[in-house]
């Protein structure tokens, strides 16, 4: 089965349905649900060159998962790393936060960060498996409790994946 990890528009409907799988499992997990207006959701602007990207994970049978990386002015985030339930256990999360990172050093990004929930175990051991140090609180959102830190090396701009 081939997988490929593209750049597309936050607004294309793979896009779309992977980020709504993603609401509805915050949603389910998180012990006071979820609801995407009280988080600091990026618009889809702040998502797409030359200030950031959006990847979305497929294979033959459709979208696998999507990462978004939002452009900012000393450092840009991480948002809305999700792999559906069938493509876990694949790699897929480390391939996806791979691929954003190579997009962000294409945009000449150098410093990165994300935030996430205690609730999310999985996501927390990745990123600290991957380099990602742990820093105070950076944002407002109400949802994160957990916050994280990368600094770049310059490398090649993003390509497709397979």
């Amino acid at each position: 089965m081939s997988l490929k990890i593209e750049i597309c528009d936050p607004r294309d409907a793979d896009a779309l349905w992977c980020l709504g799988q993603y609401y509805a499992e915050l949603n389910r997990r998180f012990a006071g649900g979820f609801d995407v207006n009280l988080s600091r959701d990026p618009e889809a602007g702040a998502m797409v060159a030359p200030r950031g990207a959006f990847l979305v994970a497929r294979d033959a049978a459709g979208p696998l998962g999507c990462v978004g990386l939002k452009g900012g002015k000393d450092y840009a985030e991480i948002k809305r790393l999700w792999v559906a339930p069938h493509g876990r256990g694949r790699g897929l999360a480390r391939a996806l936060m791979a691929a954003v990172e190579q997009a962000a050093r294409g945009l000449g990004i150098t410093l990165l960060r994300l935030d996430t929930n205690s609730a999310l175990p999985e996501a927390a051991a990745l990123y600290r498996a991957t380099g990602w140090i742990g820093i105070a609180r950076f944002n407002d959102d109400p949802y994160p409790d957990l916050f994280f830190e990368k600094r770049l090396t310059p490398g090649p701009g993003p390509r497709a994946q397979e």
